[in-house]
């Protein structure tokens, strides 16, 4: 086969962007999804009237140009509300302080945030710490108090793991890493901040991130209801499903890859040792607040987020809810029962009224030291023979929209050098 034809297993973001890209290139791709539509981990569907972020509430917002300048190129801007990001802490007291909670500490009842103040001024003077993992940074950038009053409980909540599992070096740009004069500074100055790359983000108006899911979509040859059985070497040629391509570019999960591989010699066995968690997404009516996300360190529940998704949109919510009413998706990084979930939602704030939940067994990727080692040798095994890793579960890494964008940029980029 003399002419290009890609194979894009998954139609998540990372496949579509990276499909879309290659047939602006003049390539030939077929998208290969065994859902019945595109989208993946920002997938949503209408339930009572209701929008329903399957896993999350995803929303776009990138500091790469890049990223930006395409995004804006496929989509239509009108589309899309611009709002602010109002993201608070729900401390175990009741209280609500905004996020991030360091930038926030006048806003904790008195004895909290003098035993923060305390620990501040204590690592003024402490040497720097060279920390490399997630544990101690949390606790030497932020001391032991806002360390137990928020960043552990809420964070075990997510990654149900020892942070000091978790690689430091994962970690960068992916949370604020302030200094303490500049949480000091926030605090003196009650600024907010706008350093943040979601500090706003862009929502569509309509349909929520599936809106983004089918927009990326139109056009492509994608094949939807089509699990991949088989990825085969013949020769020069790939046979996905005894389809013939010359290069594939797998975006599903990288555990499931290796029963698929046939005709080509790669030892895949370490990919055994990655580790995830999974998510329980609960549809919930709950009183109506001015928040976006609502953080829950409180551990005499098991969740750790509310996602507001109905003030995203004024379309995500029905327009029969009673008054003062709105819809929100809330987090579970365990699966649970529905007698499980009702007996959850009595403990948790904005008085949750069950409306349907689902299980997605791959939502978080664990990342530890050995992670990257396991994805890069991986890289190194399949590229030469022209199949390629993209995405949040084939590469293990905790990508948001615009992450996986510039993923599929930067493999772009090196399949046309």
């Amino acid at each position: 086969m003399k002419m290009k034809r890609y194979a894009v297993i998954g139609a998540g973001i990372s496949g579509l962007s990276v499909a879309r890209m290659l047939v602006e290139k003049g390539e030939q791709v077929v998208v290969f999804e065994k859902e019945s539509a595109p989208g993946g981990l920002i997938r949503c569907e209408w339930v009572e009237g209701t929008l329903y972020h399957r896993v999350g509430g995803h929303v776009f917002n990138s500091r790469n140009p890049e990223v930006l300048q395409w995004f804006w190129e496929h989509v239509n801007k009108e589309d899309f509300l611009h709002a602010k990001r109002h993201a608070v802490v729900n401390m175990p007291d009741g209280s609500m302080v905004d996020y991030p909670i360091e930038n926030h500490l006048y806003q904790m009842r008195e004895e909290l945030r003098e035993a923060v103040l305390d620990d501040l001024l204590e690592m003024l003077v402490a040497p720097e710490p060279d920390d490399d993992n997630f544990d101690d940074f949390l606790q030497h950038r932020f001391g032991k108090t806002l360390y137990r009053a928020y960043f552990a409980p809420y964070n075990r909540k997510i990654w149900r793991c020892s942070l000091t599992q978790v690689p430091l070096a994962w970690l960068e740009g992916k949370l604020p890493m302030p200094t303490v004069r500049e949480i000091l500074a926030a605090n003196i100055g009650q600024k907010k901040e706008m350093n943040m790359v979601h500090s706003t983000f862009h929502y569509p108006k309509h349909n929520g991130s599936q809106h983004i899911a089918d927009t990326l979509a139109a056009g492509l040859d994608i094949r939807l209801n089509t699990p991949v059985r088989e990825i085969r070497k013949d020769g020069e040629s790939w046979l996905v499903n005894e389809e013939a391509f010359t290069h594939v570019i797998y975006c599903a999960n990288i555990k499931q890859l290796p029963p698929l591989l046939a005709g080509v010699s790669a030892n895949l066995s370490e990919v055994d040792r990655l580790d995830a968690h999974g998510t329980t997404s609960v549809l919930c009516a709950i009183d109506k607040n001015p928040y976006s996300w609502v953080y829950m360190p409180n551990e005499a529940h098991e969740s750790h987020r509310v996602i507001c998704t109905g003030n995203f949109s004024p379309n995500n919510s029905p327009h029969h809810l009673p008054e003062g009413t709105s819809t929100a998706t809330i987090e579970f990084t365990l699966q649970l029962s529905k007698e499980e979930i009702l007996e959850q939602l009595q403990r948790i704030p904005f008085a949750p009224r069950y409306l349907s939940h689902c299980y997605t067994p791959y939502t978080y990727p664990l990342q530890k030291g050995e992670t990257r080692g396991i994805i890069e040798r991986a890289k190194q095994q399949l590229a030469p023979h022209r199949l390629y890793l993209l995405g949040r579960f084939a590469e293990w890494e905790y990508y948001n929209m615009d992450a996986a964008i510039e993923a599929a940029m930067k493999l772009l980029k090196t399949l046309h050098d």
